[in-house]
């Protein structure tokens, strides 16, 4: 085992046998990363510039082509031509108003799909020459199929993919204009009604890019994630075949912010970041340019002796900082552990004496960790029927309507209600440990019959269950084999407390009609208290007799 202090002397020995080689390589070195570093700055300045201008312009088209998607989605109430026609001017004026406000549309469009009205066929304005928008003559699209997404792809594709997206750079229809657009299907109780859209002008885009100059030959351009180019300033890529149309070659290597490439014979680096709708801004210079001089390096040699100092001593805190460090990850554990976080990683595995209590405390941690669980498991369970108790009843009802609220698709789920009939009489005339016996009984029988489902206690002689998956499928087969099960068991039980008298009731999540899993479980209460007086009605509720005690 070594201890800290014989680390520490032993790197100090080092230090003096090493300063003596470095001090004749450091000058060049230190040149070279310092011209490195500030090329790499450089370019990562321009990239982040250039997005959060690109982002800007980008962001301002999708969010207005959702805000209208929104709006169109909740004012359509019917699909009748009347009803389209109004709902339309509605869509125009809201439409308007939200291009006005976007930065560098060129046009804007909302297009009812023929298969829902060959009436109403929707609207389409444009500002060729900047003086305003104009409406234009929407294009018959009638002639088109539907399925093929090679034409008319403003609005095949979002059809097909069934949810907003950005489309790569296209001719629009009629205007003979360059465009990107950015395109949402509109639905309306689940069917697709149509298109909204807004085309923006390449050249705008193209603008934009070609703002960002680094050095004296470097450039940007746009690619998506796997290199493809959507637009470079020196190739028309509308005019090159899918395995030309790219400048970054797959073999390039790189580490998440730059990439190293050769292109047309030259070597080159590329700074990269992803835009906002998913295109990739790479912003790319000759290697060579970024090489600085080497023009005060015989200065530097000269100096290089004071600077190892300097540099000797900085390791010497660097490396000390690796010793200590241990320690400091010691402190945010014991910082998370007084949080009640017992989830925390402590590296450090040395075999030395911050080893050794590192793994003591982690040891400790995962002790307290195991114990706790323990703990908040036994909360949770009711001691007598070893049941869920009403606080995991009341957690799986919130689980419940966080999937009611935030789920892909609405759940599929029914609570059950039961009541214990006559436990106060049980008690009363044969006392609570009968009563518990009445209670085990009438538990056990509902675990029993429903053995796929969560059974809860939630009061002194109530029980509840969550039926889902296949038993909620065979919710009605498993009622009446609950009745069946109860007969049998009062049939053949003599003693009161082995038999089973349960009113019960059951309510299925309607998300038409429930919007809370609490509004399905009192709607379940109140069937059971109406199937209780019904059966005190009938009769049904019949202990027998009391025996001698």
């Amino acid at each position: 085992m070594h201890s800290l202090r014989t680390r520490i002397t032993v790197t100090m020995l080092g230090l003096i046998l090493v300063a003596l080689v470095i001090v004749t390589l450091l000058s060049a070195v230190f040149i070279r990363k310092t011209e490195t570093h500030k090329s790499d700055q450089l370019l990562v300045m321009l990239c982040d510039s250039g997005k959060e201008s690109l982002d800007y312009y980008f962001d301002s088209v999708q969010n207005s082509v959702l805000r209208v998607t929104a709006f169109v989605e909740e004012d359509l109430n019917g699909l009748e031509d009347e009803q389209l026609a109004q709902h339309m001017e509605n869509a125009r004026e809201y439409f308007g108003m939200m291009a006005s406000k976007t930065k560098g549309v060129l046009t804007y469009y909302y297009r009812i799909d023929p298969a829902v009205s060959s009436t109403v066929k929707g609207f389409w304005y444009t500002d060729l020459n900047g003086e305003g928008f104009e409406e234009h003559e929407v294009t018959d699209i009638t002639q088109y199929d539907m399925e093929d997404t090679s034409k008319l792809v403003w609005f095949t594709i979002p059809r097909h993919e069934g949810k907003p997206i950005w489309l790569a750079p296209y001719i629009t229809d009629n205007l003979d204009v360059r465009v990107i657009s950015y395109d949402a299907p509109v639905y309306w109780k689940g069917q697709f009604i149509g298109v909204v859209g807004i085309e923006v002008d390449y050249s705008t885009m193209a603008s934009e890019v070609n703002g960002i100059r680094p050095y004296e030959s470097g450039y940007a351009f746009l690619s998506d994630e796997d290199g493809k180019l959507f637009y470079h300033p020196q190739i028309d890529v509308t005019e090159l075949s899918d395995d030309a149309a790219y400048e970054i070659p797959p073999e390039a290597t790189g580490d998440g912010t730059f990439i190293r490439y050769k292109y047309k014979g030259e070597d080159k680096i590329a700074a990269w970041r992803t835009l906002s709708n998913g295109m990739r801004l790479n912003v790319t210079v000759p290697v060579s340019e970024t090489e600085g001089d080497w023009k005060g390096l015989v200065l530097n040699i000269a100096l290089s002796a004071i600077v190892v100092l300097l540099l000797a001593s900085l390791f010497m805190m660097f490396y000390t900082r690796r010793i200590t460090r241990p320690l400091e990850q010691l402190t945010e554990a014991a910082e998370q552990v007084d949080q009640e976080n017992y989830d925390f990683e402590l590296p450090y595995d040395g075999d030395d004496e911050l080893g050794r209590l590192t793994r003591s405390f982690r040891t400790l941690s995962d002790n307290v960790k195991v114990h706790i669980s323990d703990l908040n498991g036994q909360v949770f369970f009711d001691a007598l029927t070893h049941v869920k108790n009403k606080g995991a009843f009341t957690n799986a009802l919130e689980e419940l309507q966080e999937q009611i609220e935030h789920g892909e698709k609405a759940p599929e789920f029914a609570v059950g209600v039961f009541d214990c009939d006559s436990l106060k009489v049980i008690n009363d005339q044969y006392g609570h440990v009968k009563g518990d016996i009445y209670l085990k009984t009438a538990c056990s029988t509902i675990c029993d019959v429903f053995k796929h489902c969560p059974v809860f206690r939630i009061g002194g002689d109530e029980f509840a269950v969550i039926v889902r998956n296949a038993d909620y499928s065979n919710m009605e087969a498993l009622i009446e084999q609950f009745d069946q099960t109860v007969s049998e068991i009062n049939t053949s039980s003599v003693e009161p407390w082995k038999q089973v008298w349960i009113s019960k009731g059951f309510a299925i999540f309607d998300p038409a009609d429930d919007s809370t899993a609490v509004g399905v479980m009192q709607r379940a209460d109140k069937l059971m208290y109406e199937n209780k007086r019904d059966r005190k009605k009938h009769g049904k509720i019949n202990l027998n007799p009391p025996a001698d005690r």
